[in-house]
């Protein structure tokens, strides 16, 4: 769960909205520090092959998640990634990726 501004955001309501638009691969939701709401929620997306990432398409995610979800639900920020992290079972390693943006 990412908690910002004092609001529970649960990532997999999220991630069940970006995966449906079709040049997104594999999402993640998760929670970055912000120091304004404690938390600011954050897509990391693993594009279609042939589809190239950069602002436009961050833009357009975005938008497209704050059309289908409340606002404040919607991820503010999308980064992109060559492959999520997996477990050796294919489960999302979601710690990791919270972990690097932490670290900073």
């Amino acid at each position: 769960m990412i908690i910002s501004g004092g609001v529970n955001v649960y990532p997999q309501e999220a991630e069940d909205v970006l995966v449906l638009h079709p040049a997104v691969a594999d999402v993640a939701v998760v929670g970055v520090p912000d120091t304004e709401m404690g938390e600011s929620v954050k897509a990391v997306v693993q594009v279609e092959p042939g589809v190239v990432p950069g602002p436009e398409l961050a833009r357009e995610l975005v938008d497209f998640a704050r059309e289908r979800l409340a606002h404040y639900k919607a991820p503010r920020t999308v980064d992109f990634a060559e492959r999520l992290p997996r477990t050796p079972t294919g489960k999302l390693a979601k710690a990791r990726l919270r972990e690097s943006y932490r670290r900073g």
